[in-house]
């Protein structure tokens, strides 16, 4: 069997705290109407990316829903994930060298491995991202109905890399995207949506800590509470142009004197990548003293993350590509000023005053760096904006009355 996540409990009706207007009872009203749906999950690391993140709420709010949901993780082997996060990066744009048929067969083979040990006792599989894409074609029982939910920007992919995924997608009846634009040209699956992903407000990492407290946090961890901080919080990725935010940040420190960054980062089991990333950040963070570097894997978890976001002067999301951005709704929900990469999904979340702060170069991030600590009175008005966005649009109960409501219509 698969492994099974094991996740605590968690009450839906916290969020009658954030909506008033009836929508809790709308959704619990749409998972009556599916009451003995089992559902499962899958995904390729229960630790260090997006995907992860989400689930982890997700799925005991949809328990609390009284529906049955389980997040299964496939297992592979060092080759396995290398192809993998090619295969990712390639679906994003990233140029992608030919196949090998050795390399398809590792790609496929696992897959099949992975399928055999599959429980088939649920009603609904939800299938995330590229690593599992195949597991729909080696799965002999077809009662179910299948859901591929890809969560990066595959709107230009390398032809290539696309053309040896898309056969397999196409297996599914369904397939969900961040966005419409996101949806490659050629795809033939009976029912495509756009559905965004969403934030927990009650998870650690979104609950609401004062100020000073989290000043505190950081200062346990070298920070200098009393002069100004940048953050970006991101997997060490390369699409989130972590070298760009160090530029961006020394031109910044130009005309902000004593300004520190801190780069916080995520390791997960399914990226290989990450760790060179993670390497080469030590390395250029090691020339400045006031340069920052921390991970999942060096004590900064759920609560740190939180820490940094709320205590921040500003937050960065410096992306090339993005899917979504998750970490952009989670600092917008903490009222911080963010700024952020004009890529992907992150525009749906800055909105209005907040699009102003969208960028396109490292110098673009840095004038706006300067330019908020120049203008105090402009993170106020920003962060109202930001957490008014998120509350309306991008928390986690949307998120499941939208993917609810496709299970219902495929059920039909």
């Amino acid at each position: 069997m698969l492994q099974k996540v094991s996740l605590g409990p968690k009450s839906i009706d916290k969020y009658y705290e954030i909506y008033n207007n009836g929508f809790i009872d709308e959704l619990k009203s749409l998972a009556d109407d599916l009451k003995g749906l089992r559902l499962c999950h899958i995904n390729s690391t229960p630790f260090g990316g997006g995907v992860a993140e989400l689930l982890l709420s997700y799925i005991p709010l949809v328990r609390d829903l009284g529906l049955t949901a389980d997040w299964q993780v496939i297992t592979g082997d060092r080759r396995f994930f290398d192809i993998t996060k090619s295969l990712h990066n390639a679906i994003q744009g990233a140029q992608y060298p030919l196949l090998e048929r050795t390399t398809e067969r590792v790609y496929l083979q696992n897959n099949l491995e992975n399928a055999k040990e599959l429980s088939t006792d649920y009603d609904v599989f939800v299938v995330n991202d590229p690593q599992p894409a195949a597991l729909r074609h080696f799965c002999e029982d077809r009662h179910a109905k299948w859901i591929w939910r890809c969560h990066i920007d595959s709107s230009e992919p390398d032809d290539y890399a696309w053309q040896f995924l898309r056969p397999y997608v196409e297996e599914y009846d369904a397939a969900i995207f961040t966005m419409e634009k996101f949806v490659p040209s050629d795809l033939g699956v009976p029912v495509i949506v756009p559905v965004a992903p969403a934030i927990d407000a009650f998870s650690p990492k979104n609950l609401p800590i004062p100020k000073d407290i989290c000043r505190g946090i950081l200062d346990n961890q070298g920070i200098d509470r009393n002069r100004p901080l940048v953050v970006q919080v991101s997997r060490f990725d390369p699409w989130k142009d972590p070298f760009g935010v160090i530029k961006a940040y020394q031109l910044a420190k130009e005309k902000i004197p004593g300004l520190q960054l801190a780069l916080v980062g995520s390791l997960a089991g399914d990226d290989p990548e990450g760790w060179q990333i993670y390497a080469a950040i030590h390395d250029e963070a090691n020339k400045d003293p006031d340069i920052f570097v921390f991970s999942n894997l060096t004590g900064v978890g759920n609560m740190e993350v939180n820490a940094f976001q709320t205590a921040a002067d500003i937050v960065l999301q410096k992306s090339i590509k993005e899917g979504f951005g998750l970490v952009v709704a989670e600092a917008l929900w903490k009222q911080t000023p963010m700024i952020a990469g004009n890529a992907g999904g992150i525009p749906m979340q800055m909105r209005g005053k907040l699009s102003d702060y969208l960028v396109n170069n490292v110098e673009e991030c840095a004038e706006k760096i300067v330019y908020i600590f120049e203008n105090p009175q402009v993170s106020g008005e920003l962060g109202q904006e930001g957490k008014e966005n998120i509350r309306d649009n991008f928390l986690t109960p949307r998120l499941i009355r939208d993917e609810l409501a496709l299970m219902k219509r495929l059920l039909k």
